[in-house]
């Protein structure tokens, strides 16, 4: 072995490990695939979907991307949900966004790093509509911190304008889509006030959820 030997020593260990708890656990996996969860999450190295959720291989479908972005031209993003929503029938779609977050800070400090400049503008505009919020946040930490929650709200209301989540809630099919934001500095999850299950909610749902953050961050 040329290369990464202790990644493969690492790995031959949880294999013999998983084996140790489940004899059927690889077979199981190879025969079906069955999450009921879709995580839209950021790419960042420390936020890995299925460890901080404690959920096992195969339990939940994952698409990644530099600061949880859903855009509509993202062909890459859009055949994840396809696959989730048509083929999987996942039961919930997780937008999980996280704090400390260097796409977002990235997009608002404004530096020029070339490609990535581009798809930092949809994190732009994010910030342009919420700017005079931002501006009356009383220190560094509020200013660094709420538009995280901020941008997962604007993802999970992209996510609804699909043309797949609209066309499930259509046909009745059950899906829930929710707003996360992790912390790295404790690890733990908080649920934001942006969960919807229809079209006709999303709207509504989206407003309150975006008052609920203002208000939070104003009154602290």
């Amino acid at each position: 072995m040329k290369f990464l030997p202790e990644l493969f020593v690492a790995n031959a260990r949880w294999a013999d490990d998983m084996r140790t708890a489940d004899r059927n656990f690889f077979a199981g996996l190879a025969a079906l695939q069955d999450p009921d969860y879709l995580w839209i999450g950021c790419s960042d190295s420390r936020v890995p979907a299925n460890q901080i959720t404690g959920l096992k291989p195969g339990q939940v479908f994952v698409h990644r991307n530099i600061a949880n972005v859903v855009v509509h031209t993202d062909l890459n993003c859009l055949l994840v949900m396809q696959d989730a929503i048509d083929v999987l029938k996942v039961r919930h779609v997780i937008v999980c966004g996280h704090f400390g977050c260097g796409g977002v800070r990235a997009a608002l400090e404004g530096p020029a790093l070339g490609l990535i400049d581009n798809w930092l503008r949809h994190i732009q505009d994010v910030r342009d509509r919420h700017v005079d919020f931002l501006a009356a946040l009383p220190d560094d930490r509020s200013r660094w911190r709420a538009p995280c929650e901020l941008n997962v709200i604007e993802q999970v209301r992209n996510v609804a304008r699909t043309t797949l989540v609209g066309d499930a809630w259509k046909r009745r099919q059950p899906l829930i889509l929710h707003a996360w934001i992790y912390g790295l500095e404790d690890g733990l999850l908080q649920d934001l006030p942006g969960s919807c299950s229809e079209a006709g909610e999303v709207d509504s749902v989206i407003a309150a959820a975006v008052a609920t953050i203002r208000s939070r961050y104003l009154r602290n």
